[in-house]
């Protein structure tokens, strides 16, 4: 079973230019383990990350989550994925500083961050595009808002 659907395994849908196991995670990919279809969700909130998983993997994307500021860092270096969402309030490392960190990495300095937050205010907008976010989203979010920024993002 598909853990994260409730639905049958799909183990021939590509993900990038690799395979998706049974377990969703992807074998390969252009940019790492991840590929060109990943997405990982870093958010603390189940309901929103929840939400985003559903939205993406109703339109083909693979979606990862992870809830934890404070390591971060080391899932989006193991995952490699093609998108990095990424919220602002994060227990343990704020989204901003998570975003700096990777903005040094060469390996990590080119992925797209779609930044999301709570306070939709012009400052905290500010702070993300200074920190080198590639887009930023206010919290609530359409459905259809979301899906395009990814598309865009990801040049899909």
């Amino acid at each position: 079973m598909d853990q994260e659907s409730g639905g049958p395994p799909d183990v021939s849908r590509p993900a990038g230019n690799g395979a998706v196991t049974e377990s969703g995670a992807a074998v390969s990919g252009p940019r790492g383990q991840g590929g060109g279809r990943a997405v990982l969700v870093i958010e603390d909130e189940p309901n929103i990350s929840e939400a985003i998983r559903f939205i993406l993997r109703r339109d083909g994307w693979m979606v990862m989550t992870h809830a934890d500021g404070h390591d971060a860092l080391d899932k989006i270096e193991a995952v490699r994925p093609a998108l990095v969402i990424l919220d602002v309030m994060l227990p343990g490392r704020s989204g901003f500083e998570i975003l700096r960190a990777m903005r040094e990495l060469a390996a990590l300095r080119l992925v797209p961050v779609l930044m999301l937050t709570a306070k939709g205010q012009s400052a905290d907008r500010d702070l993300a595009m200074q920190a080198g976010a590639s887009l930023f989203m206010a919290k609530p979010f359409s459905n259809t808002e979301l899906l395009a920024s990814v598309r865009q993002l990801v040049g899909a």
